[in-house]
């Protein structure tokens, strides 16, 4: 960053493996990296009237994917926007992003592919790559550090009874597409797009946090399990309407519950907000419709009106857990 505050280009680069790929890397990405070079990134404060917002995500090979499941642009855009989504859910507006590389042998012809599949989330954010770091590893993984804006954070703690639950877009297409590529099916293609290419709803997220949403979390352990977090964290029962989900075709209410890495958006909003979010919503192309799917009550959990909660995912225990 300059004295005027504006980021400043990269630095000369020494010899060497790591800095030629670097040196590629950067090339590869053009005008979406900056400063690209020192040993930390200086970053201009955020926007007046703002706050800065930090989030880190990690993808993972054997944990989040399976060699075959992605192709290389897929992994790198599905990294990306796993972290990007944890600022939508905070109603912030992506600005700088830190990607730390680890590469098997096998896997260093192939990263500049990742690389191309990184930039896309990248440039629909309008957001930059100000550093990172590369090592060698026995298996691939992307860890992306997420820095954004936000004028009115909101946390997972702020429901309140009386509240309507919404969500964005529609669910249970990455929860099929992980059951078709668990029993070595061909996932069908709606399904596997929303599993390989999943969208940040950092829009959505802004125009959430602005319009009074009171509680926001995003749909990464299934929405189930993240209702479960957010009633948690709010300390009230969350009642969830099965026939107003919007699943996919051909999805069961229980199996689209328990989907996980959806990344779509889960709030609390008062009643009285919802007029304006609507009109907020109306006409504009870029954004995922929302939905009505229940109500916050006082009391502790998450009930499912006329069924079971199915269970979610514990990224510690790698499998399945009662919300």
């Amino acid at each position: 960053m300059n004295e005027s505050g504006a980021l400043r280009g990269h630095q000369a680069l020494g010899g060497g493996a790591e800095f030629s790929l670097i040196r590629r890397l950067v090339d590869r990405w053009g005008p979406l990296a900056a400063d690209i070079g020192d040993d930390a990134a200086v970053l201009p404060p955020p926007p007046p009237g703002t706050v800065r917002v930090i989030s880190t995500d990690a993808c993972v090979e054997g944990v989040h994917f399976r060699p075959g499941w992605l192709t290389p642009e897929e992994l790198g855009a599905r990294a990306v926007t796993a972290a990007l989504s944890d600022l939508a859910a905070m109603g912030a507006r992506p600005e700088f992003l830190l990607l730390a590389f680890t590469l098997p042998a096998s896997g260093e012809p192939e990263v500049l592919a990742v690389a191309d599949g990184v930039a896309v989330p990248v440039a629909e954010a309008g957001a930059r790559i100000v550093g990172g770091n590369i090592t060698r590893g026995a298996q691939w993984a992307l860890v992306t550090t997420v820095l954004g804006a936000a004028r009115r954070p909101v946390p997972r703690g702020g429901a309140r009874p009386g509240d309507l639950l919404v969500v964005t877009g529609v669910l249970g297409g990455p929860g099929e597409a992980l059951r078709a590529l668990l029993a070595d099916e061909a996932p069908k293609p709606w399904p596997r797009q929303r599993f390989a290419g999943p969208v940040a709803r950092w829009r959505e997220g802004v125009l959430l946090a602005e319009g009074g949403a009171s509680a926001m979390i995003d749909v990464s352990d299934g929405l189930a399990a993240d209702a479960a977090h957010l009633a948690s964290a709010s300390g009230v029962a969350l009642v969830l309407d099965p026939a107003r989900l919007p699943v996919g075709p051909g999805i069961a209410t229980q199996a689209a519950l328990a989907s996980g890495e959806e990344y779509e958006l889960l709030a609390a909003i008062p009643p009285d907000s919802l007029p304006a979010l609507h009109a907020a919503w109306r006409g504009n192309p870029l954004l995922a419709p929302f939905t009505v799917i229940g109500r916050v009550e006082a009391g502790t959990g998450v009930r499912v009106d006329h069924g079971v909660v199915p269970v979610g995912f514990d990224h510690l225990r790698g499998g399945q857990t009662p919300p």
